[in-house]
């Protein structure tokens, strides 16, 4: 028996998405990584299941899978997608998606882009969490990176060219560093001007993506903290742009394109549960 999904991206961060709001698909940890790899399933950088709200004041659960199988608390790319499924499916232009991080409201643009109130940036070093008490501006790191969670743990490098960084050297290395108890998403960010900024990030799990939005709020919360930019600015990821925006009250705002690349059916049986 075929179950059907839905291939996204936003950005180019990509996503498997399935519906579980009728019952249950069986979608195992173990199916989830199986499905997420590029080889032998599908292949995305998160796996998504919408399921039934648990809270009255929102319109989805969104849960997130890595491509390893384990649970993640945000992911702002695919929340925006999972936001314009809905809002399509129920005509709405604003509607609120429920994680295992939060409630986060998500609205419709006059031009088409999706954006998402991804919750206050977390500054605290228990927050992120970082294996012990330091100022989570400047961590003990070579290279100086910057901590926050964005309901996930990020560090951030500020670096002078993004281009000639060895990424798939040092983003694993951090990623599995000890200051990161419950590992975490390694950024590599270019400041071009106070208000634009290119970045790469390298997912615990996932490796090198082309977008990762949790990845870009931590960015503008700790470009903004160092005092490299305002608190708004344009993100630009190897896969399309984001706005962001770290509100006076200690939300972080993103908006930006979504984009469905296919519907499929996969034999979900053929994979160990």
């Amino acid at each position: 028996m075929l179950t059907p999904f839905r291939k996204m991206h936003g950005a180019g961060n990509d996503f498997v998405v399935f519906d579980e709001r009728v019952g249950s698909l069986g979608l195992t940890p173990a199916r989830a990584a199986a499905v997420a790899d590029r080889r032998t399933g599908v292949g995305c950088d998160q796996f998504i299941v919408m399921e039934p709200p648990q809270d009255a004041g929102a319109d989805v659960f969104m849960r997130i899978r890595n491509p390893d199988g384990g649970e993640a608390g945000a992911c702002g790319n695919a929340t925006r997608c999972v936001a314009s499924l809905v809002m399509a499916e129920t005509g709405k232009r604003a509607i609120v998606v429920q994680t295992i991080s939060g409630l986060l409201p998500a609205v419709m643009r006059d031009d088409g882009l999706v954006r998402v109130d991804m919750g206050p940036a977390r500054l605290g070093w228990a927050d992120v969490p970082l294996a012990g008490a330091m100022d989570t501006l400047h961590l003990p790191l070579p290279g100086d990176p910057a901590a926050v969670s964005m309901g996930n743990p990020h560090a951030t490098f500020f670096v002078d060219d993004i281009a000639t960084v060895p990424i798939d050297t040092l983003g694993p290395r951090f990623e599995h560093d000890a200051l990161f108890p419950q590992r975490a998403n390694i950024g590599f960010a270019q400041v071009l001007a106070p208000d634009r900024i290119r970045l790469k990030v390298w997912e615990r799990s996932a490796g090198l993506t082309l977008a990762c939005g949790s990845g870009a709020c931590a960015t503008m919360v700790n470009a903004a903290r160092r005092g490299l930019t305002g608190r708004r600015a344009t993100i630009i990821a190897d896969g399309g742009v984001l706005e962001m925006e770290w509100r006076a009250d200690g939300n972080v705002l993103m908006t930006g394109p979504v984009a469905t690349a296919f519907l499929g059916s996969i034999d979900l049986e053929a994979y160990p549960a």
